[in-house]
């Protein structure tokens, strides 16, 4: 397996809008091997293929202390939503940066594994906040979107200094 290098905000290719996954091959799952390592090694429970400059739709997800409950999504899409609720999110394109995000509280997502089996799963709380987030990410958005234009400038240019020194 391979330890991937995660984009940083403000970098524009986070901004790309993932394409489905067309054929579920052997390369697909050796990215969705290598996405799990890099998300773990990053001490993260969830990264989108947007994040490591792959735009087509895959996430990995581990919520789990002991990292033993591995999710992948491939070509998600969320049905049904329910509830707000709101969270302090992270993301390993921000690091050490943290906000306070209104999400759906329960949601339902449709999705294909690595092997190509559709599934639905039914997720609430930090699985449901972590599912979104990662979906956001395919479709070219940030968490920090959700912050008002002022925070998000100045995060901008904290960032753009942190990443050009």
């Amino acid at each position: 397996m391979t330890k991937l290098n995660i984009l940083r905000f403000p970098d524009k290719r986070l901004r790309i809008k993932a394409k489905k996954v067309v054929e579920i091959d052997e390369n697909i799952r050796i990215l969705v091997a290598d996405m799990f390592e890099t998300m773990t090694n990053a001490d993260g429970i969830g990264l989108a293929a947007t994040q490591i400059n792959f735009h087509q739709q895959i996430v990995v997800i581990d919520i789990s202390k002991e990292r033993n409950q591995p999710l992948c999504l491939i070509n998600p899409k969320i049905i049904k939503e329910s509830g707000h609720r709101d969270y302090e999110e992270g993301c390993l394109s921000v690091p050490e940066y943290k906000a306070m995000i209104t999400r759906a509280e329960n949601i339902t997502v449709e999705a294909l594994n690595e092997n190509g089996e559709k599934f639905e799963l039914e997720a609430d709380g930090l699985l449901a906040t972590c599912i979104q987030h990662e979906l956001d990410h395919l479709k070219g958005k940030l968490f920090v979107d959700y912050l008002s234009k002022l925070k998000q400038q100045r995060l901008k240019k904290r960032f753009e200094k942190i990443y050009q020194a």
